[in-house]
Formats: structure tokens, sequence, C-alpha cells
């Protein structure tokens, strides 16, 4: 079976094309600057047939990149897909897991735009035009808020009337689950336990996102992350943990205007908020005379240690502290800052290993480390197919062969 994974973000739209159950990679990619025209030029940078081209063209919206990406691969040859499988980030308290997409799914996805406002609208509006474009093609939807259904009842749940609670769905729903479970699945291989008696916290540190997952027994058991990606660490333009007093503060000052609020909360909050200059962690270490003394990178360390020893003692004994993504598997000193002074809690990095890790995924705490640190590079888009694949081949749904042309 062929799969093309298509992970939707604000502005750009990551694709990768893969053939199951083998796990062969035909091709990937990503279609940047989508939307509104910037500085540089729309442009899709593909890889395939063991190259890689980049490709200008206006791309005033997803479901136009889209098309353009099916021309780069009818131009590489390569085969329609059987499936098309996208990433959602928010599932809300409609989808408990994966699902293929109907026109009552479809309908139910578009009520949970505002509890995701920089991504979920994006993907929905993809997802119907993909179904407009080929209707024939079946369809998976994979949530990054499935892997934290196993959060027990006292972590998810807010201090709230049960009112607001039941009837509203506000609660903690974690994401990342995807990026979360497949390295969790990775780590656990790497030092040859079970997932089931694996205890890590899995640190996915995005350049955008970012969020810590405690995992007890391979399961999600809390993350940092709430009833929207807003909750948690300092990310780059996102403000994380913060006084719910501030918020009512900024819609008085704004006139009850809750979009300016949330637009400052998401868009201009953060390390950028913080900097005033970047939203990119890595551009404040490495452009401040202070690197990481100064006040935007302490802030930022300052919530990622205090959620990790917190974690640690939560997922007791841990096995391993996992990092991943953009800033978890290219900065060193950031890992280092991460980890230094958990010694208490059996973490020691050795500086060596962890300066120039080398392939990955790898282990980068010292010897008499009692707990390991995973390097581990995330694969979302596999981890998709992974899901997509065993949807459609558990159930009574049928991937039709040669599907689109």
């Amino acid at each position: 079976m062929q799969i093309m994974v298509l992970n939707c973000g604000s502005s750009s739209l990551k694709y990768s094309v893969l053939a199951l159950p083998g796990e062969r990679e035909i091709a990937r990619g990503e279609a940047q600057r989508v939307g509104p025209r910037t500085a540089e030029p729309a442009r899709i940078v593909h890889r395939g047939a063991g190259a890689e081209r980049t490709v200008f063209a206006d791309m005033p919206d997803h479901a136009t990149a889209f098309d353009r990406i099916v021309q780069v691969l009818d131009e590489d040859d390569v085969a329609s897909s059987d499936v098309i499988a996208h990433r959602i980030v928010h599932g809300g308290k409609h989808f408990a897991g994966s699902v293929e997409v109907d026109s009552g799914v479809e309908r139910a996805l578009s009520d949970l735009n505002d509890l995701a406002p920089i991504h979920n609208p994006p993907a929905v509006a993809l997802v119907g035009a993909c179904r407009s474009r080929h209707p024939e093609v079946p369809q998976v939807l994979v949530f990054d808020t499935s892997y934290h259904n196993t959060i027990p009842d006292a972590a998810r749940t807010y201090a709230l009337p049960e009112t607001l609670r039941v009837e509203h769905g506000l609660r903690k729903y974690g994401f990342h689950g995807i990026s979360h479970q497949y390295v969790v699945g990775e780590a656990a291989a790497v030092l040859r336990r079970p997932p089931s008696d694996f205890n890590a916290v899995s640190c996915h540190l995005g350049s955008g996102g970012a969020s810590l997952c405690a995992v007890k027994g391979g399961r999600s058991v809390d993350s940092t992350m709430g009833y929207t990606p807003l909750q948690g660490l300092v990310m780059s333009t996102r403000c994380g943990d913060l006084d719910p007093a501030v918020t009512l503060q900024m819609l008085a000052r704004q006139e009850g205007d809750a979009e300016a609020v949330e637009r400052t909360l998401n868009r201009t909050s953060g390390v950028l908020g913080l900097s005033g200059a970047s939203a990119d962690i890595r551009d404040v270490i490495a452009g401040a005379s202070d690197g990481l003394s100064g006040l935007t990178a302490q802030a930022y360390l300052w919530r990622l240690r205090k959620y990790l020893g917190s974690y640690l003692t939560l997922v007791a004994p841990a096995h391993a502290v996992v990092f991943t993504d953009t800033i978890g598997e290219t900065v060193p000193a950031v890992r280092a800052a991460a980890c230094g002074g958990l010694e208490g809690f059996g973490v020691e990095l050795d500086p060596v290993a962890n300066a120039g890790p080398g392939p990955l995924p790898a282990d980068v705490a010292a010897s008499g480390s009692r707990v390991r640190v995973l390097v581990v590079a995330t694969n979302e888009e596999l981890a998709i197919a992974r899901d997509a694949f065993r949807l459609l081949t558990s159930s009574t749904s049928t991937a039709v062969e040669g599907a689109w042309s």
C-alpha cells in the first residue's frame, strides 16, 4: 500500500510518500511559504530518486500547495498513492483515535478549529480540498491528541465547575503525541526494553512548538500542553504557562477583543516576545553576547528544567530522557543546560558525546548515568503512515490500488 502523508503547518506543507508494510520511503519534501506573498518566493523542496531539487511555485493556500506537490510527484514518475493520511493537531472530545474520513467526520472536524487556531484550520481546509479533488481516495486522520488519552483523570482535569468541564470539554488534551509516541518506541528499542516496561520523559523541542511528555509503562501520563497547545513550555511565539488573571487583564485592556488576545498569546509571545528580535531560541543563543545567561534563554530553560525535574519524579524509576525535534536534536547547549544539575535524579551527560552525538539515535549520557539521555530523530510522517496502514488493514475499510492519476 502506498500512502501519501500530509503534515500541514500554518505556512508549510510537509509530505512523504511511503510504501507499507515495508516502510520504504519513495519521496518526501516540503512546500514552504504557503499563503500570502513573502520577501522570498514560495517553493517546494523535493527529495526523491536520490536527489533534491527546488521548485518555485505560487501557493496562496494549502490546497494549491497540494496540487503543486502532486505535479512534482508526477514529474518524478511517482505512482499515484492509494491513501492520503493527514496529521491533525487537535481531536477534541470527538476523536479518541485515528479515523477514516467521511462527511460526518469532516463536519465534526470543522468544529475544532478554535482549539488549535494556528494548525487545525489549514489542515481541515486541506482535508476538504483533497476529498474534493480525489473523492475516490481513502483519507485517514491521525491526531496529535490520541497518544495522550491515557493521561489519568487526576492529571487531565481542571479545577473548574462540572458544567464547564463536562459540557464544554474543558480538560487537558496534550499534543505532539505522534512524535512523542514514535520517539518513545525508538528509545525503548535502543535500550532493549519492551515499551510496556519503559519509563521516560520525552522532550519534543521544536523551533516552533515544544512540549514534554511523562511516559510510564510506554503510556502518556502527563503532558505540558493542555486544552490547547498554548500551555506549558516557553515556545517560539507561544507564552506557555500563564496566570489566568493575566489573560483577564489583557481582555480588559483590549475591550473584550478575544481574537486580539489570542493573537498575542499564540503569535507574538514566547521567545519572540521576550527577545523582541527572533522567535528562534537558536538565534537568541547565537546572537546574544550573554548566550544562555540572557533573560530570554534563562526563561526558556527555567520552564524546561522545572517540568523535566517534576516529570522525572512522576515516572520514577526513569529509564531515559529523550530529546527530539529541531532544538532537541541539534542544539547540544540546550540539552546540556536542561540536564545540568539533575544528577540527583540520576541524569548525567557526557559532554563530549553530547557535543557531537553522531548518527541518531544516540546515547549522550555519561557511562555511569543511571538514567540514559537519548537523542532520537522524530519521524511523524512514518508514524502517521503506520497508523493509517493499521487502521485500513484491520478494519472493513479497503484502499483502492492506484486511486488517483
